[in-house]
């Protein structure tokens, strides 16, 4: 969406992707091109036959797809239709998908199979860009790296959050620790639920919400019991409004063990509010530490909570990293700055022609 609307006035932009949903209402509204195309399975001749019938009928220039399947039916079909430019972005490589290994393993193949008919890849960390250099040994003039990007004029610090604290029974004085994601391995909700219990020792009312559906929902609410902090922890499913929870809470906890770039954070930023998050790659390329935000080792459940009790108690310094942190956003990762970027990528493949 942020491309199309984006990219729209000097492109004619089209749009191939699964039908239904807010991205196909969305992007109508924006007039943009949309094509349905299924992709639910792995291998599918028709999807490939089909975005090779869009790119011909379309006189598409340039392909740019993201995720596995995409990349796989984008890269046949273009390669069928003889499209002078294909290029992906990477946000997460297939190590790193939460799927069985034999899946993985087929997407893997999939993409060697495919990698070479590629001009350029798109990647949003620089840790990403050295993944593709020293794992798959591709290149790096065909890698660039270009940062996510939010609307950061949609994110207004100091919000009214009373309504969502009021649902969850919250009173306004009671700290309120937010994380926010999908609940698989990845993620590593785990060890900041290990970590309550350390920190209602001195804070007794602390509540810490999740939010987010997965595979690991179960087990997180079976390891909230058994540490006996069930009481402190809200498991609040799915939902919509981000802005408004990342509002009402306090601080955000991002413990993740593996990451791409998490637009979680770079939101949280754009509120000003203080983050916890774990100093893995992805992550170390968006929080200087003790500058915008405060970094833990992974795995760690004594390292979080010694960060979160640091912002309990120290609130006046942890308002400026909040502050500081809204001043990062809006100079490094705005969706702006993203689109001009990638503008820029299209350009230079384009002119080759």
């Amino acid at each position: 969406m942020q491309l199309a609307s984006g990219l729209k006035g000097r492109f004619e932009v089209s749009f191939a992707s699964m039908p239904g949903g807010r991205l196909e209402g969305e992007l109508k509204s924006l007039g943009v091109n949309f094509y349905p195309v299924e992709m639910k399975r792995r291998i599918s001749c028709k999807s490939v036959l089909r975005i090779n019938e869009i790119i011909r009928n379309e006189q598409i220039d340039l392909v740019h797809s993201q995720g596995a399947r995409a990349d796989f039916f984008a890269r046949i079909a273009g390669r069928m239709a003889g499209i002078p430019h294909n290029l992906c972005t990477i946000a997460m490589p297939v190590e790193g998908f939460d799927i069985k290994p034999l899946r993985k393993m087929i997407y893997r193949a999939f993409d060697r199979l495919t990698e070479g008919s590629v001009e350029k890849f798109i990647v949003v960390s620089d840790s990403l860009k050295r993944a593709l250099i020293e794992k798959r040994r591709i290149p790096a003039d065909r890698i660039v790296r270009i940062y996510n990007g939010i609307e950061i004029d949609q994110y207004h610090p100091g919000i009214e959050s009373g309504n969502f604290k009021r649902e969850w029974g919250i009173s306004q004085n009671i700290p309120l620790v937010g994380a926010i994601g999908r609940m698989v391995w990845q993620k590593g909700f785990e060890y900041l639920i290990q970590s309550i219990p350390e920190i209602v020792k001195a804070v007794p009312e602390a509540k810490f919400l999740l939010v987010g559906e997965g595979p690991r929902r179960e087990r997180l609410e079976a390891l909230s019991e058994e540490l006996r902090v069930r009481d402190n922890v809200i498991l609040a499913g799915f939902r919509s409004d981000i802005k408004e929870i990342l509002s009402a809470i306090d601080l955000l906890v991002v413990p993740s063990i593996l990451e791409g770039f998490p637009m979680i954070i770079l939101e949280a930023m754009a509120m000003g509010k203080p983050i916890v998050a774990t100093n893995i790659d992805g992550i170390i390329e968006q929080i200087t530490d003790g500058v915008d935000g405060i970094l833990v080792p992974p795995k760690n459940p004594n390292a979080l909570a010694e960060a979160i009790l640091k912002i309990f108690s120290e609130e006046e310094k942890m308002k400026k990293i909040g502050l500081a942190a809204r001043q990062k956003v809006e100079s490094c990762f705005s969706v702006q700055k993203m689109v001009r970027e990638t503008e820029q990528v299209y350009m230079s493949l384009l002119e080759t022609n």
